[in-house]
């Protein structure tokens, strides 16, 4: 979900990756959550940061405290940020009750990919 909100927020002043210290494959309540804020997420991908270990990042964001601590220190000049967003996949519930929760953290991260935007590029 941050991917795609930082893409759209930044539009072509950055080029955006998305990567995690595990790979889970694409969550399709992810993908219906973010298509109901008009952002189209179904063709993200699931990768590890370790695919991108010789990539020069200008920034580098955490979403959670798992990975945050266990994130490879990558060798580079890069900046670092982070916010430990709930993980939306561990909601229980009804269908309805695990959608909410979808929708709140969406709502969360929509905020923090524009206000990051905001502060950083433009």
């Amino acid at each position: 979900m941050a991917e795609g909100y930082l893409r759209l927020y930044a539009g072509d002043k950055a080029k955006i990756y998305s990567a995690g210290v595990e790979t889970h494959g694409l969550n399709l309540k992810a993908v219906t959550i973010m298509a109901k804020d008009g952002v189209d997420i179904s063709t993200h991908t699931s990768n590890h940061v370790d695919e991108y270990k010789d990539v020069p990042f200008d920034y580098i964001i955490t979403v959670c405290d798992h990975a945050k601590e266990v994130c490879p220190v990558l060798p580079n000049n890069a900046r670092h940020f982070h916010f430990n967003f709930p993980d939306p996949a561990k909601a229980i519930g009804t269908d309805e009750e695990v959608m909410n929760q979808f929708e709140i953290v969406r709502n969360m991260i929509k905020a923090y990919a524009a206000r990051f935007i905001e502060r950083e590029l433009i």
